[in-house]
């Protein structure tokens, strides 16, 4: 059992992180405007959440995240934001860059990453060439990957780690009474490695690949994983160089929203081949349409606040159909505050 202290310790650094990019959020408000340009019929039809909704699922998602520890399914969490004046140049440079997005999304360019593909040891397909979000850079370069955790951590008001985490209570329960040192994790599409990193936190034996198409992302996860290992590979989810059953564990988050319809089956094709039979997938993404009620038209809004080209048919996928023809078999499924994951075993 946790102390008091640990205990009042954990919520005040996560109440600390999410005044912070809650801040942030509101903060940048007008940058979001809508353009006078949006017609009706792309506004969303539906209700959101109230604020005091929101607000009480987010506590229940740090009860959550506090319960895990004291179950032993991960230590104490350490989000690595940087210190005090690391964050304070990563708010800089967030800031500096709300009024060029704002400018682009206003314009409605989202695709000038596309002439300015930087040299890469893979071929990028054209789904991946463009600007999501709006933001500078795409998902291409340095500066991005260096943004991209403070974008993400405010478009969710500091809960992004936390929700993640939830991911790691399956990987837990699968590897009891298993030697992790013979055990293998596949992260596709690992981005700035978070996830990478918490997986290597909670079970340090454990080999873990993370695969991605951004060179400077897979950069950016190989930093923020220190002092731990990892191995990358830069590589598109739906082509994955690895030989068919050699992993233990495949996870992805936040994957499929940004991909077309047609990848996403590509995609879990791939899981299914590269998972060792009785395997373990636990995949992440935003929840979709009828998970939680009165969420609906927050999903709907998303779209049109941030070029988000493939998130409209995602959120209407029928994600068990798919693993199941892919050839998975779906054990679990929930919704995870404003995320939603789901648990698959290898056949």
């Amino acid at each position: 059992m946790l102390s008091p202290a640990e205990r009042l310790s954990y919520l005040a650094r996560q109440g600390a992180r999410v005044a912070w990019y809650m801040g942030h959020y509101f903060a940048s408000a007008r940058f979001r405007a809508q353009p006078d340009s949006e017609v009706e019929e792309d506004r969303p039809r539906r209700p959101g959440p109230s604020r005091e909704t929101v607000l009480s699922e987010m506590g229940r998602l740090f009860a959550r995240d506090l319960a895990n520890v004291e179950r032993g399914y991960y230590p104490m969490p350490r989000d690595h934001d940087g210190d005090l004046r690391h964050a304070i140049a990563t708010s800089q440079r967030y800031f500096a860059d709300l009024p060029i997005v704002a400018e682009r999304r206003g314009s409605e360019r989202a695709h000038e990453v596309a002439g300015e593909q930087p040299e890469a040891p893979a071929e990028y397909p054209d789904y991946f060439l463009q600007n999501f979000h709006y933001q500078t850079g795409g998902y291409l370069t340095e500066e991005s990957a260096k943004l991209y955790d403070m974008q993400v951590e405010v478009l969710f008001s500091g809960t992004a780690n936390a929700m993640r985490r939830q991911c790691l209570v399956p990987i837990a329960k699968f590897l009891r009474g298993k030697d992790q040192r013979q055990l293998k994790l596949l992260d596709a599409a690992c981005g700035t490695g978070r996830f990478l990193r918490a997986v290597k936190e909670a079970f340090p034996r454990l080999a873990v690949t993370g695969s991605d198409l951004s060179a400077a992302y897979l950069e950016e996860a190989r930093r923020h994983a220190k002092p731990f290992t990892i191995a990358t590979e830069a590589a598109a989810a739906e082509a994955l160089p690895f030989a068919d059953a050699s992993f233990d564990i495949v996870t992805s988050i936040y994957l499929f929203h940004e991909v077309p319809p047609e990848i996403r089956r590509a995609i879990a094709r791939e899981f299914a081949r590269v998972l060792k039979p009785q395997g373990l997938l636990v995949f992440m993404d935003s929840l979709q349409l009828g998970d939680k009620p009165g969420y609906d038209g927050l999903l709907e809004a998303f779209p049109s606040n941030f070029h988000e080209p493939y998130y409209a048919s995602y959120i209407a996928e029928d994600l068990r159909a798919l693993f199941t023809a892919a050839g998975l078999e779906v054990t679990g499924a929930e919704p995870v505050f404003l995320s939603k994951m789901v648990v698959c075993e290898g056949v």
